[in-house]
């Protein structure tokens, strides 16, 4: 089935927030990730941190389009909770880098089965630097990256063995696509969910790793 990009986002930013639990402190890297601050239940207390410099992120704030005074670490409008905090990047590395982010999203070009990931450069495109993802992915607790199942043209972006630079190895818990859940166990990929929308044979003809396929699989629609 083909999903328009805005359909493939926001039902991967809806199944993201179902990740999150009571408590949590969380970092949302760049573009999709922090999407997923917009469907997280309005009863549920989560702490969001933003690479930028500030805990206490809120959903994004379409009524500062022009004169943004909050901004997420994508540069996006966005609103604070009450409790927020705001900080420089020295502070912001070091939660980061300490242990204290129970859960980070990031974006990605490619993982593989073992559970690595590349999602900083592309050859023979410049790029300005790896950013914050080098720190959170060996950081945070709990690593989530999120992404279209495939590339243009439908490459497959879960792949055996990344061919792109790597932000880090075997530090991918979770992978979440419009398509499908799969968690990434020592075992390998192990499919956890299937979009409705989709069939196993989708799922199967659009990723190029093995996947371990349970008697049992979800059904999920985000």
């Amino acid at each position: 089935m083909e999903l328009s990009k805005e359909q493939c986002r926001e039902i991967i930013a809806r199944r993201i927030a179902k990740e999150f639990k009571e408590g949590d402190v969380i970092t949302l890297g760049i573009g999709l990730p922090t999407e997923a601050a917009n469907y997280i239940p309005a009863d549920m207390h989560v702490v969001i941190q933003s690479e930028n410099g500030m805990t206490g992120l809120g959903h994004r704030d379409f009524a500062a389009l022009e004169r943004p005074k909050i901004t997420n670490a994508g540069g996006v409008p966005a609103t604070a909770k009450k409790g927020a905090a705001f900080f420089d990047t020295a502070m912001s590395f070091a939660i980061m880098r300490g242990g204290h982010v129970d859960a980070t999203v990031l974006g990605a070009l490619q993982v593989d089965e073992e559970g690595n990931l590349a999602n900083w450069m592309v050859p023979n495109v410049f790029v300005p630097g790896m950013g914050g993802a080098m720190d959170l992915v060996v950081g945070a607790k709990k690593v989530i990256v999120t992404m279209e199942h495939t590339a243009k043209g439908g490459e497959p972006r879960i792949v055996k063995k990344c061919t792109l630079p790597l932000t880090a190895a075997h530090e991918v818990d979770m992978i979440i696509t419009e398509r499908a859940v799969i968690d990434v166990t020592p075992e390998g990929l192990l499919l956890k969910e299937i979009n409705p929308l989709f069939s196993l044979q989708d799922i199967l003809d659009s990723t190029d790793a093995d996947l371990i396929v349970p008697d049992y699989i979800s059904h999920n629609a985000a």
